[in-house]
């Protein structure tokens, strides 16, 4: 399996805080006791790991969840001598998992968590942010995912999910995403001029939209970028012009969008041309 750790550093909007991922492969690595000043939420991917923790031991498999808590010292290392163990961890602050939550810090009885959905949206959402950690599909995805973690298998209750004047809010948001999409404001900042919490915020976004902010903003993109490319600009030319990160950021949306890539929808346009 061999031994490998790489990090990952995504930033929850503009100007806003940073979360660290975690992906980890290793046959015979035994971490020494530690804790972590944020909540650790970790999915196991393949092998076995034994982790110490709260006078106990935790045996993982793929598709478990595990959560530790601030400040719990804990261990982990392989759960034989063969397999090696793989896990992707992400490391949240607590509010991350309080905004949608009632009670204080959630406290999760069980640190083991058996929810095949959940696993999968949380290793979907750490391979893509891994790959390109965006600061709005970041604080887009994590409050609503860590939010679900929270509400599901935590002590804390949830708040009400009815936000009065959702529709409005969604539009003003939409609005202030569409105006400044070369580099779109913190929702975190939207949120609190509008006198809410950040997942209020998404709640009425994506009630409204049917999407979350960034997936909306990144449609919104693609259109843009299709009238771009209407007037013979090249996909390198257009990324920037409408806010994607690069050409293939932009080609891996206008591919999810129009099933096909900018270039190849250049070029069929242009022919088109009298």
């Amino acid at each position: 399996m061999g031994e490998q750790a790489l990090w990952t550093r995504a930033r929850l909007g503009r100007c806003g805080p940073s979360l660290d991922l975690l992906t980890a492969r290793f046959d015979k690595h035994v971490y020494a006791p530690h804790a972590h000043d944020e909540f650790t939420v970790g999915v196991c991917v393949d092998g076995t790991e034994v982790i110490d923790y709260r006078g106990g031991h935790i045996r993982t498999g793929p598709g478990s969840i595990v959560v530790l808590a601030p400040g719990e010292v804990h261990t982990g290392g392989p759960g034989n001598a063969t397999d090696g163990y793989a896990y992707r961890a992400l490391y949240a602050q607590t509010s991350l998992l309080t905004e949608g939550t009632l009670g204080g810090v959630p406290h999760f009885r069980e640190p083991l968590i058996d929810d095949p959905e959940l696993a999968s949206a949380i290793l979907l959402t750490h391979a893509e942010l891994g790959a390109r950690p965006d600061p709005l599909e970041t604080e887009s995805r994590l409050p609503w995912l860590l939010t679900a973690l929270a509400r599901r298998h935590s002590t804390a209750r949830a708040t009400t999910d009815t936000i009065p004047g959702a529709d409005r809010i969604a539009l003003l948001v939409r609005d202030r995403l569409a105006d400044e999409l070369l580099d779109p404001p913190s929702l975190a900042v939207l949120a609190a001029e509008l006198g809410l919490s950040r997942y209020q915020l998404l709640r009425a976004f994506r009630t409204t939209m049917g999407l979350p902010p960034y997936a909306w903003l990144a449609q919104y993109r693609v259109t843009r970028a299709r009238r771009l490319l209407d007037t013979g600009l090249r996909p390198a030319e257009v990324a920037s012009l409408v806010g994607f990160a690069d050409q293939a950021h932009l080609t891996r949306w206008f591919r999810r969008v129009l099933g096909v890539t900018p270039a190849a929808y250049r070029n069929s346009v242009q022919d088109l041309r009298p």
